[in-house]
């Protein structure tokens, strides 16, 4: 694709999502003004490099503040949910293995189905002041090749 195609695309991308180009926007001065981004609940990203007289480094600077606030948010779902599964897992149950936004759980093939619905419920449930509902998905499996 050449440079007048792409930034057609790009044009034509954000006049079908005006609100993504609004956050984006938002996000980026409030990045500029402020100092940092932060996420839902508050931890935050320094963003010291948008100040910076090196486009390529002023523009990482904004690619990363635009990302932290959603994905960061993700993560802190997500350990939020760590946390409360492995205080309600089993004993029988062993947390193995946090990627993304999956976790590993090695269990007894019979409590498989339990568990995995627990953590189902824990998952879509542990923060629910969001305006769309969290989603979750099990997979059961004898090994990872499996899921």
């Amino acid at each position: 694709m050449e440079y007048g195609e792409a930034r057609d695309f790009i044009s034509r991308y954000f006049e079908i999502r005006p609100k993504l180009k609004e956050y984006i926007e938002k996000t980026r001065k409030l990045a500029e003004q402020q100092g940092y981004v932060e996420t839902l609940f508050g931890r935050r990203r320094p963003t010291p490099d948008i100040h910076s007289p090196n486009f390529q480094v002023r523009e990482a600077a904004y690619r990363a503040a635009i990302n932290m606030p959603l994905q960061g948010t993700a993560a802190d779902i997500m350990k939020m949910a760590m946390i409360e599964v492995d205080k309600r897992l089993p004993a029988s149950a062993k947390m193995l293995l946090q990627i993304h936004d999956s976790l590993i759980i090695e269990v007894p093939e019979k409590e498989a189905e339990r568990v995995g619905e627990m953590v189902k419920d824990i998952m879509e449930n542990v923060y629910t002041k969001l305006s769309v509902k969290l989603k979750a998905d099990i997979s059961i499996g004898k090994n990872w090749g499996e899921l």
